[in-house]
């Protein structure tokens, strides 16, 4: 083989390795888990308000992802929607971060689901990389210190009482 083509042929596959691992590796991405400080949205909600890390400090947070076309997350949004009434006034604040490209469809699922909490919609999934949500919805359940205290992958209905008992937790500490 001419030492040219080996060379070509080396560098052919370096360079593909390089473009394999670009792609790859974005995907295998940590999702964040509990312990870890709490990430920044950084972001307006749906009413044209900045949620920020400062904007949530010293409350109990519970950030959760979800989007329009989510069979679970048409379950757990109620349930969310009805904590966040019941426990707001405590120092409970919901973030609820679509996924959804399309922000139409986001708007017409609150139209038939309206919900009391904050909504960002996170279309480029600027906040979704800086968790890493296992599947949808996942939500993470923040103490006042913005440390990750329970990360909720998925939702069951048998799921709700573990939020009531895990957000009640955070908000007597």
């Amino acid at each position: 083989m001419p030492k040219s083509f080996a060379f070509w042929s080396r560098s052919a596959c370096f360079s593909a390795c390089l473009i394999a691992a670009a792609l790859v590796l974005p995907r295998l991405a940590a999702a964040l888990d509990a312990g870890a400080k709490l990430p920044e949205i950084g972001q307006k909600d749906l009413a044209g308000k900045q949620v920020t890390a400062a904007s949530l400090a010293g409350k109990v947070v519970v950030v959760d992802f979800w989007a329009s076309w989510c069979a679970p997350c048409r379950e757990e949004l109620p349930m969310l929607n009805g904590l966040y009434k019941k426990y707001s006034g405590q120092g409970l604040v919901v973030v609820g971060v679509s996924v959804d490209k399309d922000l139409d469809n986001i708007q017409k699922f609150i139209a038939k689901m309206p919900l009391a909490f904050p909504l960002v919609h996170d279309s480029d999934h600027q906040i979704s990389s800086r968790y890493a949500p296992p599947r949808m919805p996942s939500s993470y359940i923040v103490d006042r210190k913005g440390i990750v205290r329970y990360v909720h992958a998925g939702y069951r209905a048998a799921d709700a009482a573990d939020f009531e008992t895990q957000i009640k937790t955070l908000l007597a500490q």
